[in-house]
């Protein structure tokens, strides 16, 4: 691990955790159903927080990143007032692929191998 990493690391572990517990206690926006915060990317100079998310149903990821981005002050202003921090990073909501891509990865190798 390079030097100065393990910071930003660990902010973006204790934003991960206290932002699903927020998303799913106190936010009310009906566009923002069932998610899951897969990860928080926070920048080296913790200004920035780039939050992945992953939607139960695909179909909603684009009403779920509108509710997330119009919700991003209301969230950040929570988060400051639970973790003690100089200045909360600014929180950029963005929809995680990888899982959605991992699953059609995984049933076109299905689709190749051959059956017993």
């Amino acid at each position: 691990m390079k030097r100065g990493q393990g910071r930003p690391q660990k902010i973006g572990d204790l934003i991960q955790r206290e932002l699903s517990d927020l998303l799913y206690r106190e936010l009310r926006d009906p566009r923002v159903g069932m998610l899951t915060i897969t990860s928080v990317d926070v920048s080296p100079d913790m200004s920035h927080a780039l939050v992945y998310f992953t939607c139960l149903d695909a179909g909603q990821a684009g009403a779920a990143a509108q509710g997330l981005k119009r919700a991003a002050g209301f969230l950040r202003s929570r988060l400051a007032k639970r973790v003690t921090l100089y200045s909360m990073p600014e929180l950029r909501f963005q929809y995680d692929e990888s899982i959605a891509r991992a699953d059609r990865l995984s049933q076109l190798i299905d689709s190749v191998r051959p059956k017993k």
